[in-house]
């Protein structure tokens, strides 16, 4: 039982070898493998990338819960975890729940081993240490934002509670072992702290495959917008347009058949050795995959019927099980890089952004809806139909669940502008009883049991008690 007292973070730095995809958890730190110069430093830093990488991660799994829970997606398979979440009965024992966050804070403790011993590594050049703390700060403001926001909700909309702030490296059992929640206000401000750390450490924009100045600017403008600063977040993505030389891709589907592209912030690279899920998922047996997740047949032909929208060619209908799936992750050896920031969300950001304004610049919204649109091969989106605040919301919100099919947004979005009730009403499923979610505490996801009885200091989300 010692173990299940020692909290989930306590995944320790095991890394510094040569293999670090294949890590062992560890309850301590040996001397061998401490971060003691520059090459096992960037070799934990590449350790924290396989981090993200996580089948149980950006792998698959966050993209899949937030699909599956919303209106865009399906479970039509086996995998009883994935469908508990279709259907709004997520036990705090589910697994796939409790994959996201082990794998999440595994990220932030293996990102709080470099925060803490990088700065006193001697002969290493500031410029290697900004280099490798800049990256560490925004890979752990990342995994915290997607916990708050998964676990914690987004405040005065869904939610009570934070997340556990664990910011030094767990490398044994004692107190700091067992945090309590913080408030979802603070587990955002660290989200907002780790940024600007990054950022200010981070210079200009190089790669995609690695986290940069401009990617941190880019989450920064997302964070914005769950909080509601939209002012902020306004600015954050017209930095993020404007300073960096992204463009959009000129056909859709290149941003997922090529890789690094010139609309790509932030995306983590795989290969045929080191593949994710994702595709395993959503491909049917036909196609070398599981197929447990396919489209909701109402989105999927919706998304079809729009006349010329180049997004539906992403879609395919298998006729063994008679269901829809994307292809926007299609290669066998799921070696298709994973896009995590891209130009598309900035341009929706922005647009958001300045509709929600206390005085909106429904133009400028509409401008950059536009944008979007066009990118697809559709027409501007003018006069009737989005003459009113809420007309030009309900377009841009329309236009970002077509846009993010599979990349794991949709949920996430409807529960922070508090539409989530609504939309998912009457949702009809492939090989079950239409679901709606009608519990307003089921807008966030359980604390995991397992993390519950092993600290008193964790307190469970209410509709899950």
């Amino acid at each position: 039982m010692k173990y299940l007292k020692l909290y989930t973070v306590v995944i320790l730095l095991a890394v510094m070898g040569c293999d670090v995809l294949n890590q062992e958890p560890q309850t301590a730190i040996s001397e061998d493998i401490a971060i003691r110069d520059l090459k096992s430093a960037d070799a934990a830093l590449n350790g924290l990338y396989s981090q993200l990488q996580a089948d149980e991660y950006y792998g698959s799994n966050i993209q899949i819960m937030s699909d599956v829970t919303s209106d865009i997606s399906q479970s039509v398979g086996t995998w009883d975890f994935y469908r508990e979440m279709d259907t709004y009965v997520t036990s705090a024992g589910n697994l796939e729940n409790r994959n996201l966050w082990f794998q999440a804070y595994s990220a932030v403790n293996h990102a709080n081993n470099l925060i803490a011993d990088v700065p006193g590594l001697e002969d290493v050049s500031q410029e290697n240490k900004d280099r490798i703390l800049g990256q560490a700060y925004f890979i752990r403001a990342l995994a915290f934002f997607d916990l708050t926001r998964t676990f914690g909700g987004v405040p005065g909309v869904a939610g009570t509670l934070g997340i556990p702030l664990v910011t030094e490296p767990s490398r044994q059992i004692d107190e700091s072992s067992f945090p309590s929640r913080a408030s979802i206000e603070a587990s955002y401000a660290q989200v907002s702290a780790d940024l600007q750390e990054a950022e200010s450490r981070l210079t200009g924009f190089s790669s995609s495959g690695r986290a940069s100045e401009a990617a941190a600017v880019a989450l920064q403008a997302r964070l914005n917008l769950y909080t509601q600063n939209f002012d902020q977040a306004e600015s954050f993505a017209t930095q993020v347009l404007q300073n960096y030389n992204f463009q959009l891709v000129e056909n859709f589907a290149d941003i997922f058949i090529n890789e690094n592209t010139s609309e790509a912030i932030f995306e983590l690279a795989f290969n045929t050795t080191d593949g994710n899920d994702i595709r395993f998922w959503y491909f049917p047996s036909s196609g070398g995959g599981r197929g447990d997740i396919a489209l909701h047949d109402a989105y999927a032909e919706m998304v079809m019927a729009r006349s010329n929208d180049e997004r539906g060619n992403l879609i395919a209908f298998d006729d063994n099980v008679g269901v829809y799936y994307t292809t926007k992750y299609r290669k066998s050896g799921g070696d298709d890089n994973i896009q995590i920031l891209r130009l598309g969300e900035i341009y929706l950001i922005r647009a958001e952004a300045r509709a929600r304004k206390s005085v909106p610049d429904l133009a400028g919204a509409l401008s950059d809806l536009n944008e979007i649109r066009n990118r697809a091969g559709l027409a501007d989106t003018a006069g009737v139909g989005v003459d009113t605040q809420e007309e030009v919301l309900r377009a841009i919100e329309h236009e970002r669940g077509i846009e993010f099919i599979q990349e794991g947004h949709r949920w996430f979005n409807l529960v922070r502008t508090g539409r989530a009730i609504e939309v998912l009403t009457n949702i009809d499923r492939a090989n079950g009883d239409p679901v709606s979610l009608t519990n307003p505490g089921r807008m966030v996801f359980p604390i995991p049991s397992r993390d519950i009885d092993a600290n008193d200091n964790l307190e469970q989300n209410e509709a899950y008690k």
